[in-house]
Parts: structure tokens; sequence; C-alpha cells
């Protein structure tokens, strides 16, 4: 009777060590603040529909290929669409939006009107669009899987499905020359975790509750019980 006894006694150490890590694992109650990177996605993807709705719109009429225009007509619908959803957010959340393109977004809607050809705009159009649209996607991850916002997140969610949707509609143009790209930028390397133990120790410091020492408990009470276990089957009758 004294091994079940133990067992017992380490079986509620094992709980009383569990519960404080569960409750620090909890979020307090109510609306968290926006933060820079919530910020960052409302107004680039406000940005995004300033500029690449004239844009689409112009493809659609200059366009030298059908593939082209017809590309252009719905880039420019779409954005029209995405730009309504940030605007709703916008409104929900309190947040000012831009109002027009900025200085950079400008100088690309000037150099499409600029364009010698029609097919020198064809490459401008879709070169600009395609660069703009890479360069939003890792804000979109970064707010996506990190943000507390409900409303900044099913904004992001949508936000993603129109990028994709975008670059994929350029790409189909044929115009990317994906040899003249530049390498892409990985992001940097993540420490490797080779052991169970390194694994619950990086948990642990990630802030996700697991305590490792429930485990070192966990393998006592399994010796308890496995030796009397053993006493019991050899003990004298």
């Amino acid at each position: 009777m004294i091994a079940p006894r133990i067992a017992a006694l380490f079986v509620g150490l094992a709980l009383a060590l569990a519960a404080p890590a569960a409750a620090a694992s909890a979020q307090p109650a109510g609306p968290a603040q926006l933060g820079a990177t919530d910020l960052a996605l409302l107004n680039g993807v406000r940005l995004a529909g300033l500029w690449e709705m004239p844009a689409g719109q112009m493809a659609s009429e200059r366009g030298s290929s059908q593939r082209v225009r017809e590309v252009g007509a719905e880039i420019a619908a779409q954005h029209a669409e995405l730009d309504q959803l940030v605007v709703d957010a916008a409104n929900k959340l309190g947040v000012q939006l831009p109002t027009e393109p900025n200085e950079q977004q400008q100088k690309w809607l000037n150099e499409m009107r600029g364009a010698a050809s029609d097919r020198e705009f064809d490459r401008i159009f879709v070169e600009r669009l395609r660069a703009a649209h890479g360069k939003i996607f890792p804000v979109i991850g970064a707010v996506r899987s990190g943000t507390r916002n409900e409303i900044v997140r099913q904004l992001a969610q949508d936000s993603n499905r129109f990028v994709l949707t975008h670059m994929t509609l350029l790409e189909s143009t044929g115009l990317v020359r994906y040899a003249e790209l530049p390498p892409a930028a990985l992001p940097a390397d993540q420490p490797k975790v080779d052991s169970l133990q390194e694994a619950a120790l990086a948990r642990t410091a990630a802030g996700s509750g697991f305590n490792p020492m429930v485990i070192w408990v966990v393998v006592l009470v399994a010796g308890v019980l496995g030796i009397g276990g053993t006493w019991r089957l050899f003990k004298p009758r």
C-alpha cells in the first residue's frame, strides 16, 4: 500500500507544478491595442489601392495585348473591393488612412504615363506591380500570425488572398523576366533544437506555459509504480 500512496503524492505534485504554468499562459481579457505591424498593414493595403487602381485602369486602356488589358481591369476591380475592406476595418478601429499614393507610388504612376510605347508600358506595369505585391507579403504574414486584433487578422487573411491572386494575374501576362529578378531575401536561420529537453526549454522561454519539471515528476511516478508492481510480484506469499 505504500507504493500507491507515494505515486498519488507524486501525481499531486505534478498537478501542482502544472497549474501555475497554465495560469501564466492565460491572456488578459479585453481588446488589445493595435501594434506597429497592424498599422503598417492597414496603411499598406490602403496605399496599394490608391495607386494600383489607377495603374490597372491605365493598363486596361493602354495595354498592348489583350491579356494585359484584361489583367489591368481585373486588378483595378479587385483593388476597389479590397480598398472597401480596409476602409471598413479602419472605421471600426478608429484609424485614419492615407488619402493619396506616397511619393514612390506617384513616381511609378508617372513612369507608366510617360512610357514611350505601349509595349514599354506593359513591362513597367507588370514589373512595378509585381514587385510592390512581393514587398507587402512579409507584412501580411507577420500580421496574420501575430496580431491580437480580430478585425486586423481578418483583413490580413483577405489581403493575402488578393495579393496572391494579383501576383498570379501579373505572371499570366508572360512578361515577368524571372532570370533578372534579384536574389530572394530569406529570413535569418533559426537556432537548431536537437533534443527534447532543449525543445521544452525553448517552449518555456517563449511563454508557452510548458513546465519541464512535470516530465521529471511523471518519470519518478512511473519509476515508483514500476518498483511497487515488481515488489508485489515477487513478495513472499
